[in-house]
């Protein structure tokens, strides 16, 4: 397990964003992680509306704002994204967060 220091720039849906990971000695990389551990609804077909809702309540959460990343070595979904916990700065875990208010379902493929 690795943390880093990040900002979220870019929410796309509830359970992808972007992120400018700080990887030590003044080296940043953009990346786009997959929230470990949760799904929420797309933002095609029936889920649609559901889906623009939570990503809205993420972007509110997390965009723009200083975070900290957990990853876990070598573990990338199904797309190439890392898995990533995201932590705010008052250390609440968002994607639990997401699960305990019905934003989001457990899913550990």
């Amino acid at each position: 397990m690795y943390n880093y220091k990040a900002k979220i720039i870019d929410v796309y849906d509830g359970d992808t964003v972007t992120a400018l990971v700080d990887l030590g000695f003044l080296h940043f990389q953009e990346m786009k992680l997959r929230l470990y551990g949760i799904d929420t609804p797309e933002l095609r077909g029936a889920e649609k509306e559901e889906g623009k809702k939570v990503r809205d309540i993420l972007k509110k959460m997390i965009l723009d704002k200083e975070v900290t990343i957990r990853s876990y070595k070598d573990k990338q979904g199904k797309y190439g994204r890392y898995l990533a916990n995201i932590i705010l700065e008052d250390g609440l875990e968002v994607n639990q967060w997401l699960v305990d208010n019905g934003h989001a379902k457990p899913y550990f493929p």
